[in-house]
């Protein structure tokens, strides 16, 4: 049997990318430009679209979208991700590429001048990922892990980005009839391991590769749960784990889907996934997910900034 990178002795890669340490998890992810994503770490949804599930319409003015992820930066968000085209559970249309442009655009042209954190652009599309990062983006957050256009991985190979592979089946329009597994967790390490092998043979270094299980896309709420719960074995392919639960329709049904009781649930499902080994929560109550994701890291020793002040 193959030994996974991630059952291996601490290790620095040395082409600058994420360092492990003695817990199997991951301390740090450093992008193209140099700057480096501290582990545990929150990414900050900015959706500059209508019909999104959670908060559709409330960001498609620019200026809006900007103040708000001024606002996430400032509550502790570690990454912003910029997202054009809904992909919620129900309803979600695929939209044409000028729709996409017309509304990120002027969204990422204003950020790449102002944030101090990293942008990730939340897109399918090469065409939409090449502009994004020309405007400073360094992540390319891709919900179909490089499938939907193969421009994309020899983009992000030419460019040093960053990616995001996600599992879902279908698309954003049709996922939900594709929730069937025999084993969700099986299947889904299987499928993004597989991901990471493709976007490493297409020259993307293993060392700019993120993993996501894709919670709430072809899934149903006991695939959700099995899947947080399997967490270390996701973790064991040895990549840093993005776990996206914020605000989802499963977590609604189980802590309430009033605003405090579906943000505490959100926060509770965030905190036992950096326990069980995930690097970066996706969210978009940042400051919820902060207090979190702090007290989750510090709790299982992975808070340095803890064990500095201690």
């Amino acid at each position: 049997m193959r030994r996974s990178p991630i059952q291996s002795k601490s290790s620095s890669n040395d082409r600058g990318g994420y360092r492990r340490t003695p817990r199997s998890s991951f301390s740090s992810f450093k992008l193209a430009d140099g700057r480096v994503i501290k582990f545990p770490a929150v990414m900050g949804v900015l959706n500059v679209t209508p019909d999104s599930f959670s908060d559709g319409g409330r960001y498609l003015d620019a200026d809006c979208a900007v103040e708000h992820a001024l606002a996430m930066e400032a509550a502790g968000a570690d990454v912003i991700d910029v997202g054009g085209e809904s992909s919620r559970p129900v309803g979600a249309v695929e939209v044409p590429i000028e729709v996409e442009f017309a509304r990120v655009t002027p969204v990422l042209a204003r950020l790449g001048k102002r944030l101090r954190v990293p942008i990730s652009i939340d897109t399918r599309r090469a065409q939409v990922a090449r502009v994004a990062l020309e405007s400073g983006a360094a992540i390319i957050n891709d919900i179909t892990s490089l499938e939907h256009d193969r421009a994309m991985a020899p983009l992000a190979a030419r460019t040093k980005c960053a990616v995001v592979l996600m599992h879902m089946r279908g698309g954003p329009a049709n996922h939900r009839k594709f929730a069937r597994y025999r084993d969700v967790v099986r299947e889904v390490v299987s499928y993004l391991d597989a991901r990471a092998r493709f976007a490493v043979e297409s020259g993307v270094a293993r060392s700019r590769i993120i993993v996501d299980p894709g919670l709430g896309f072809a899934k149903t709420a006991q695939h959700n749960l099995k899947l947080l719960s399997a967490l270390p074995d996701l973790c064991a392919l040895g990549y840093p784990v993005l776990v996206g639960a914020s605000r989802k329709t499963f977590v609604a049904r189980i802590s309430g889907a009033g605003g405090q009781e579906l943000e505490y649930g959100t926060a509770a499902a965030n905190a036992l996934a950096i326990a069980a080994g995930a690097s970066l929560v996706r969210v978009h109550d940042v400051g919820a997910a902060v207090a979190a994701v702090r007290m989750a890291a510090a709790m299982t020793g992975r808070d340095q900034r803890f064990k500095r002040n201690a």
